[in-house]
């Protein structure tokens, strides 16, 4: 008996075109000579990066001399959420092994503003919706990184994956308030509930690996960008991850996992407990008001849990 064709959901946001940024002129004018500094040459030209969901300032900067440098920058004072967000990413990609598929930290600025000199790859993000050939590569791409980073750097100084998200099962009660009458809310509850069991272990685990923290070049390689929180924990968990968005976008993702070596021999019931773990962390922050810095982010993350509670429902026979 053949299985039924995964759920497909229209991805409701512009792709790409998600961020509201600090742009190059609204940084003061001692920054940006601090910036050309290290750059080198001054700037002629620069690109806000419009993927991802936060203001900070995130630009391609071309130099008069050709030289193309990628430069994070936010105010701690104005922005200091996302300045201690880019001060953490600078410690971990400090730390990182120079071998892991990341782009380098050049140079750091910690001040009034946190600003990150991060190495500048001339490459694209995976086609969306996702297709065979770039989900292949950054799969592959992944169990490489595990591999590398297993066990985790004891640089990091990462905390265990089940601590950091203990608190996360207890966002079923907001799904139990809001949508009572969700089928199977109190089975897909418990098993949100057990997650801990089959998610320990020592590899660095980025857990935001998405189209728009990933990075492909011209020659194929792929780099992960946006080291802000990794964890320690089972070296399957980024794969899962990155299924959320090839799985909305109608991809197979079942045979995919019975095809990768990573994946095919994690229990079941493991993965299904990781589906609904951030089922309900998804769609309880989907009723969070939208921050006038980031319009789209609720919709991605609605989206997120709807097609994290779709794919549950399909491996769990609920419809």
């Amino acid at each position: 008996m053949t299985s039924p064709a995964p759920t497909s959901r229209a991805y409701p946001v512009p792709s790409g075109r998600t961020a509201r940024r600090l742009e190059w002129p609204h940084l003061p004018p001692n920054l940006r000579a601090y910036v050309e500094r290290h750059c080198g040459s001054p700037v002629v030209e620069a690109v806000s990066q419009g993927a991802g969901f936060t203001p900070g300032f995130a630009s391609v900067l071309t130099c008069e001399d050709g030289s193309r440098h990628f430069v994070k920058a936010a105010s701690v004072k104005a922005q200091r959420m996302f300045a201690d967000s880019y001060r953490e990413e600078a410690r971990k990609l400090a730390a990182l092994p120079p071998e892991v598929a990341a782009p380098r930290l050049l140079w750091f600025l910690d001040d009034d503003w946190v600003v990150l000199g991060v190495e500048h790859v001339e490459a694209r993000h995976p086609a969306r919706p996702w297709d065979a050939d770039d989900l292949g590569a950054c799969l592959d791409a992944l169990a490489m990184v595990a591999e590398q980073l297993t066990p985790a750097p004891e640089g990091l100084g990462l905390d265990a994956f089940v601590d950091e998200l203990a608190d996360w099962p207890s966002f079923w009660d907001h799904l139990r308030t809001t949508q009572p009458d969700l089928p199977h809310l109190e089975e897909a509850a418990a098993l949100a509930a057990g997650f801990a069991e089959g998610c320990a272990g020592d590899t660095v685990v980025h857990t935001d690996v998405r189209d728009d923290n990933v990075l492909i070049d011209g020659a194929g390689k792929v780099w992960f960008c946006d080291w802000n929180w990794p964890t320690a924990g089972a070296a399957w968990l980024d794969s899962v991850f990155l299924l959320i968005g090839p799985r909305g976008d109608g991809v197979d993702v079942e045979t995919v996992i019975a095809g990768r070596p990573l994946l095919r021999d994690v229990p079941r019931e493991h993965v299904d407990a990781v589906l609904a773990l951030v089922t309900g962390y998804f769609l309880r922050q989907a009723d969070e008001p939208v921050p006038r810095s980031s319009p789209f982010i609720r919709e991605h993350q609605r989206w997120q849990g709807q097609v994290c509670w779709d794919w549950l429902c399909e491996r769990r026979g609920w419809r």
